[in-house]
């Protein structure tokens, strides 16, 4: 069978690839500048009675118990994805989170109506989390499905570079409104990144409703092999692999958690670096992933997937007891060449990662696969990391403990993905023997 009939016509299979990377990026911005607003100001803002310390935890905590909700999304999202479609459950991902930002925005502060301010935006947090866990896979797979097997790591590879854009949008914004006087970005500034969402959202929806069906999944709906019930399937046949592709995940999401989140309170209150100055410092290193993650799925369309995986999870292992002096000096230069340094290997895992973990499942249970395999690892590894981080920090009062947890996740990820591999029907799969070939 050729690869025209496995993948989409090119002019088609690109249009994919803009909408994922569109819709992708909108969605992550609206992540992000949760994040960014739980690091600055929601811990004077819902948690005001509490210690700094205790309130920055809370804050953070709200940051984090998204994460819990992503993994129902992605059951949920995955189940019906698998079953009538990927393209249905990316416009009502889109609809959902999109809602919830815009909610955030216009929601009261704890001085306005008390403890039902911080209950409020807990609430809305896990819808925004519960979206986000069917987003993900489903981007990623319309893109992949939709590609020519030796196209498949760079396709992938542009959907990842979503986050990256969308953080740097949310930092752009934030470091806009950040130049407001403190009284000010208290009052209502913090809100204006929220409230924007909602022009992005509308962009992100007219291009998605636009889109047409997975080649992939077609096969399978035409070949009568649609499961059932394909959580129960995964659940029976394939828990090792969410398993290991859970754990795999870990050292990518704790690194990039602690150099875009964390490191915003603990170059604030910590190190008393500006604010704008770090924001300016995550704008750039994200112009570096945005890059670096598509050279690095082209690449591994040529010497395989794997190889890169794995090298960058060393290297994320290795270079945090380089990123923390660098940090720690207070130099803008070196500042920035810590960043950088840093994220180089956190890009070549990242950028592989989409269509490598694509095919650790067979299509028909794909979405519910990697939806639930890869959302439980941005809970243990994303969710957690800032909170874990501040804790730690907080308890040895050394940047050497955040090192040595940032080090335990890479190898924690090192051997689960050592056992992980692309199922043998993969198009264009690189082996050994074919690279070397090259």
């Amino acid at each position: 069978m050729s690869a025209q009939t496995d993948s989409a016509r090119p002019g088609q299979a690109r249009k994919v690839l803009l909408s994922s990377l569109v819709g992708s990026t909108v969605e992550w911005y609206e992540f992000f500048i949760y994040g960014t607003a739980a690091s600055l100001v929601f811990d004077r803002l819902f948690f005001p009675d509490f210690d700094p310390l205790v309130g920055t935890l809370l804050a953070l905590s709200t940051f984090a118990i998204a994460f819990v909700a992503r993994p129902i999304g992605g059951v949920v999202f995955g189940h019906f994805g698998d079953r009538i479609g990927r393209k249905s459950m990316l416009v009502l991902t889109l609809t959902l989170m999109g809602g919830a930002t815009f909610v955030i925005g216009i929601l009261p502060t704890y001085d306005q109506i008390g403890v039902a301010a911080p209950i409020l935006l807990v609430l809305v947090r896990l819808v925004q989390g519960f979206s986000l866990g069917g987003e993900y896979s489903g981007a990623v797979l319309m893109s992949v499905e939709h590609a020519e097997g030796r196209k498949r790591g760079f396709f992938g590879a542009v959907v990842n570079t979503g986050a990256g854009w969308g953080l740097l949008l949310a930092n752009l914004v934030f470091l806009i409104v950040s130049q407001l006087p403190e009284a000010a970005f208290d009052a209502w500034g913090w809100r204006i990144p929220f409230l924007l969402s909602a022009v992005l959202v509308g962009i992100g929806l007219f291009i998605r409703l636009k889109l047409g069906e997975s080649p992939e999944f077609e096969k399978v709906k035409k070949a009568d092999k649609v499961r059932k019930v394909p959580v129960l399937d995964v659940l029976r046949n394939h828990l090792s692999l969410v398993a290991l592709m859970c754990l795999a995940y870990l050292s990518a999401g704790v690194t990039f958690y602690i150099g875009t989140v964390f490191s915003l309170t603990y170059g604030t209150k910590q190190l008393d670096i500006d604010r704008s100055l770090l924001l300016g410092l995550v704008i750039a290193v994200n112009v570096l992933t945005i890059i670096g993650i598509p050279f690095f799925g082209w690449l591994s369309d040529r010497i395989g997937r794997k190889p890169i995986f794995l090298a960058g999870i060393v290297g994320m292992l290795v270079l945090p007891y380089l990123w923390f002096p660098m940090l720690n000096s207070g130099d803008t230069a070196l500042m920035l060449i810590g960043f950088l340094v840093l994220f180089v290997p956190y890009a070549a895992n990242y950028g592989v990662m989409p269509t490598f973990f694509t095919h650790i499942f067979p299509t028909g249970v794909r979405y519910t696969g990697m939806s639930i395999g890869y959302t439980l690892g941005t809970v243990l590894g994303s969710g957690l990391a800032p909170i874990i981080a501040t804790f730690l920090l907080d308890q040895t009062g050394s940047w050497l403990s955040i090192a040595l947890y940032m080090s335990a996740a890479g190898v924690l990820s090192f051997v689960a993905a050592l056992f992980l591999h692309e199922r043998a029907d993969t198009p264009g799969q690189v082996t050994a023997t074919v690279a070397a070939k090259r």
